[in-house]
């Protein structure tokens, strides 16, 4: 189908409304008001579209690329010796070989996105969205990849791997977790469960 059949199809009333249905449905989904949403129908709501626009345009570009980085996952390295490559100042002791076994063969060059969804979200509605994108979660020798290379964007802001859940450790499922306070760089653990605040990262790579 050429250019103008589809801008054409773009601008019928039919495909028009669906988009804009589940446009309004994703917003309430994410707890947004019925204010902000009928904001986007005045002038006041220039600058959100605006944001909206750009967003589309970086998916068109493949993403932003100041959120991609390039690491290198070797995976004949033991859990022990990607932790050590990190030189974080704390690591949870159950961050065990037993609980994360290294999952891959040989020397892996991957693209990590770190998506940030600005707002409050649980586990599995922030994989959803992923999957939307075309993205997958990272796992935790992605992850550690990417602290190893990249060991002060973590003092940013919190990183989440979603991609490796632990078994039960309490009961809970965990997560990995790059992150930082006054003590220095952590590799955590964080419940799966968790409400992740709108500050997270998330590690993911494209399908």
């Amino acid at each position: 189908m050429v250019t103008k059949d589809k801008s054409a199809i773009i601008s019928g009333m039919g495909v028009g409304m669906s988009i804009i249905q589940t446009l309004v449905g994703k917003a309430r989904r994410r707890g947004v008001s019925d204010e902000v949403i009928h904001s986007l129908a005045t002038p006041e709501g220039d600058t959100l579209l605006d944001q909206f626009v750009e967003i589309m345009a970086g998916t068109q570009r493949g993403t932003n690329d100041s959120n991609l980085h390039s690491v290198t996952v070797n995976y004949g390295l033991s859990l022990a010796e990607m932790i050590a490559a990190g030189h974080y100042d704390w690591v949870n002791n159950d961050i065990t070989a037993k609980r994360f076994p290294v999952k891959g063969e040989g020397v892996v060059n991957v693209e990590i996105q770190l998506v940030h969804l600005n707002c409050t979200m649980e586990s599995d509605d922030i994989l959803r969205e992923l999957d939307t994108m075309g993205l997958r979660p990272a796992t935790i020798e992605e992850l550690l990849a990417f602290g190893a290379k990249y060991p002060d964007i973590q003092c940013e802001f919190p990183i989440v791997a979603l991609g490796s859940v632990c078994r039960r450790v309490l009961g809970h499922r965990r997560v990995p977790c790059l992150g930082w306070n006054g003590a220095g760089r952590r590799l955590g653990l964080y419940w799966f469960g968790l409400r992740w605040s709108g500050g997270c990262r998330f590690a993911a790579v494209r399908k």
